[in-house]
């Protein structure tokens, strides 16, 4: 650069003069501070309180309060902070934020019943990330100040209903095996069957669920349910992979034969599944950078791009009546007590799959589904469908997976378009009621 010893020229040096008097301030103060520290570091022992509680936040950063021997870890870290902050106190005499901390271990170790003799954490982070763990990976120490991970839900469930990644919500055909998930860590395939002659809508009697190997976590493990066989361990005998004390993957029974969790925790993900009657309904709970490893070749994922327009029973999600097949000529005896005069838009008032009509159906629904969204109206159809109560039970367990799942509340509910389903919206009131409050406002 042609700078000789005696210049000592730095390029921006010029304009490093000219900045502006507060930016300069700041800059001398921070200099000036540091200076002083460094003084004192020779002269006197510094009060390093804040290497204390920066150690104790990373020593607790990746603690989840749900799991098992959360509390063992938490006080292990307490007992850590309040020895460091006791290395330390000669040099911290009337530093508030030294008597703060002070104050602050005592309060949370009376309320996590933490002994004060024990062992302690180490004050080296990064012996505390465990690799079969993901959040533990995401939230180690040596990960400083990353972001928290995004997660996505997806659920499966009825004649059937699927909501994607995307939160998109759609009633489809998909006949046969279709793979919902389908990326670098997990495999996930449904088999569906039709449910009533004469009807597109078919539901979900097959699971299939394949867990890559992961380093050394787990081995590949294959867990498949099927209607009247869901059992609470993979395909090999085993009830979890890997080492069983890392838990990087284990099951849970929660119902014989009807409720089965699976947890992978070295891929963070959820797995929910269920028996409502004589079929299957499925939640699934995923870290979207995990979600989205997959090439080309993968790009067939009923949870991440939605089911095929051809496969699609809804329209852009409207929901069409659900007894249209019965109108075909085969079908027309079927049903029971046909009207002289049917409704104009030719809706049987009784079924033969179990005699509801559009308003014994919303009632059914009713008694379990509050509130009239998505979930709500996927239950009427069903209802409509077959006539299978069983898919009330089902759309109200697929609500709460989906609330128990779901990382945004705000997104739990979905509503449909007004005039959506068999049984449009009561929107007019309310649309009247605004267009007059806006002419008084206006």
């Amino acid at each position: 650069m042609g700078m000789g010893k005696a210049g000592f020229y730095y390029p921006g040096a010029d304009r490093l003069i000219f900045r502006p008097p507060l930016l300069s301030l700041l800059v001398l103060i921070t200099f000036s501070s540091r200076v002083q520290i460094g003084e004192c570091q020779v002269q006197t022992p510094q009060c390093r309180i804040q290497k204390c509680t920066t150690d104790f936040v990373s020593l607790t950063s990746h603690l989840n309060p749900s799991l098992d021997g959360f509390d063992t870890e938490f006080c292990k870290a307490l007992r850590a902070y309040s020895a460091c902050t006791h290395r330390t106190a000669k040099s911290c005499r009337g530093n508030l934020v030294f008597h703060s901390a002070m104050l602050g271990i005592s309060d949370l170790m009376s309320q996590r019943n933490c002994s004060k003799d024990g062992p302690t954490s180490s004050t080296h982070p990064e012996t505390t990330v465990e690799p079969c763990d993901y959040h533990s990976r995401q939230h180690g120490p040596q990960m400083g100040e990353h972001a928290r991970p995004t997660y996505l839900f997806c659920g499966l469930f009825g004649d059937p209903h699927l909501r994607t990644f995307k939160d998109h919500f759609q009633t489809c055909k998909v006949e046969g095996a279709w793979p919902l998930i389908d990326n670098n860590y997990l495999s996930l395939q449904v088999t569906n069957v039709p449910v009533v002659p004469g009807s597109s809508a078919t539901a979900t009697n097959k699971i299939t669920i394949i867990f890559k190997p992961y380093q050394d976590c787990t081995d590949q493990k294959v867990y498949q349910a099927v209607t009247d066989d869901l059992p609470a361990a993979f395909v090999d005998g085993t009830v979890s992979g890997g080492d069983s004390d890392a838990r990087s993957l284990w099951i849970v029974e929660k119902a014989t034969g009807r409720h089965v969790e699976i947890h992978a925790g070295y891929i963070g993900v959820t797995v929910i599944v269920r028996q409502q009657g004589r079929y299957l309904t499925l939640a699934v709970r995923m870290p979207e950078d995990l979600a989205a490893a997959y090439d080309e070749t993968q790009d067939l994922q009923l949870c991440m791009n939605g089911c095929p327009t051809a496969e699609r029973i809804d329209q852009v999600g409207l929901l069409p009546l659900p007894v249209l097949g019965l109108h075909q000529p085969g079908l027309q005896h079927q049903q029971q007590h046909p009207r002289a005069n049917p409704n104009p838009n030719h809706i049987p008032q009784v079924l033969p799959q179990g005699g509801f009509t559009p308003e014994s159906a919303m009632a059914k629904c009713q008694e379990q589904l509050e509130v009239r969204d998505i979930y709500f109206h996927s239950c009427v159809f069903d209802l409509l469908t077959t006539g299978d109560v069983n898919f009330t039970s089902a759309a109200y367990n697929a609500l709460k997976d989906m609330e128990t799942l779901h990382p945004k509340r705000e997104r739990w509910h979905i509503f449909p378009r007004a005039n959506s389903g068999p049984f449009p919206m009561p929107l007019l009131p309310h649309l009247l009621l605004f267009v007059l409050i806006m002419a008084v406002l206006l």
